[in-house]
C-alpha cells in the first residue's frame, strides 16, 4: 500500500470547522500511494437531533447511553447524513471516496458492553479485507462507526474505539485523531500547555486525576489500544493548515501518544516532558 495506512478519525465536534483543505490532503495522500482510511464519530449533530425529537441525550464517562429510540437517531446521523457529507467532501477535494457503515459487510462486529450503556458495544471483529479492497479499488473508504453483532443486532460504537480497532485490524502505521483542539490540554503553574507526548502510564494516572475527562477519555485510551498496531498515534486539530501532511512527513504537530517515554531529565519530570 505504498506509504503505508493511515487511519483518521474525525471527532463530530470538529466535523464543519474541518477546511477545504483537510480535504484535499486525504485526497493527495491517496493519489500518493498512502492508504487513508477514515472513520468518522457524529456526536453533536446526533445530541441536536435528539434535542428536536425531544430526547435528552445522557452520557457515561464520555460514552453516550444508547436506547432504541437514540439507535435509530444514531444510524440515521452517522450512517446517513454525516458519512454523505464527509464522501461528498473528499470528492469535491479531487478524492475518490465510498462511505460504509460498519453493519455493510460485516465490518465491525460488535460486542456489547455491559451495564446502564444500552445498546453500546465494542468492536468483537473488524473485515479487514474489505477495507482492503475498496482501497485497491483506489477509494478512500469513509466508515461510521454503527457495527452489528453476531445476530445481527445494530449497536452504536464510540467512534475513537472504532478507529482504534480498524487500526490494529489493518496494521495501521500511523493514527491520526482529529479534533478542535491542539492535542492534550494540562494545567501548567496556571498556564495551559499541549502535551508533546504521552505515555500510557502517564495517560492513566491523568484520567486518575481528572486532568482528562469526558470524551477526550475514550480517545485517549482508543489512542493507547492503536498502539498495539500502529507506529504512532496523534491527536491533532484538523483546522491546522496542511496538517495531515504534516503528520505523514513525520512532524511534531499535537500531542503524541507513544507506549513508553524515555526517562526526562533531572528537575524536568512531568508528563509529556521526555523525549521519544
Amino acid at each position: 500500500m505504498g506509504q503505508g495506512t493511515l487511519v483518521v478519525k474525525c471527532g463530530g465536534s470538529a466535523m464543519d470547522a474541518l477546511p477545504d483543505g483537510f480535504f484535499a490532503d486525504l485526497a493527495a495522500l491517496s493519489r500518493s500511494g498512502m492508504a487513508p482510511v477514515v472513520v468518522h464519530g457524529g456526536g453533536p449533530a446526533i445530541s441536536a437531533l435528539l434535542a428536536r425529537l425531544g430526547i435528552a441525550p445522557a452520557f457515561v464517562n464520555g460514552l453516550r447511553v444508547t436506547d432504541e429510540a437514540t439507535l435509530e437517531v444514531v444510524e440515521m446521523v452517522l450512517a446517513g447524513a454525516i458519512n454523505k457529507q464527509l464522501v461528498r467532501r473528499i470528492w469535491r477535494a479531487g478524492g475518490r471516496a465510498l462511505g460504509l457503515s460498519g453493519s455493510d459487510g460485516a465490518l465491525l462486529v460488535a460486542e456489547p458492553i455491559p451495564g446502564p450503556l444500552g445498546r453500546v458495544a465494542t468492536v468483537k471483529r473488524v473485515n479487514a479485507d474489505l477495507i482492503r479492497q475498496v482501497l485497491a479499488l483506489g477509494y478512500i473508504p469513509v466508515i461510521a462507526p454503527v457495527g452489528m453483532d453476531e445476530a445481527g443486532q445494530a449497536y452504536n460504537i464510540n467512534a475513537d474505539t472504532a478507529a482504534g480497532a480498524v487500526a490494529r485490524a489493518l496494521a495501521a502505521e500511523r493514527v491520526v485523531l482529529v479534533t478542535d483542539v491542539p492535542g492534550i490540554w494540562v494545567d501548567d503553574g496556571g498556564a495551559r500547555r499541549v502535551l508533546d507526548v504521552l505515555d500510557a502510564d502517564e495517560a492513566e494516572a491523568l484520567i486518575a486525576q481528572g486532568v482528562i475527562t469526558g470524551g477526550m477519555i475514550p480517545k485517549v485510551r482508543a489512542a493507547l489500544d492503536a498502539l498495539d498496531a500502529a507506529e504512532e498515534v496523534r491527536i491533532v486539530d484538523g483546522r491546522e493548515p496542511g496538517v495531515l501532511q504534516r503528520v505523514a512527513a513525520g512532524e511534531a504537530v499535537g500531542t503524541r501518544i507513544v507506549r513508553q517515554t524515555q526517562a526526562a531529565p533531572a528537575g524536568k519530570g512531568g508528563a509529556g516532558r521526555g523525549a521519544v
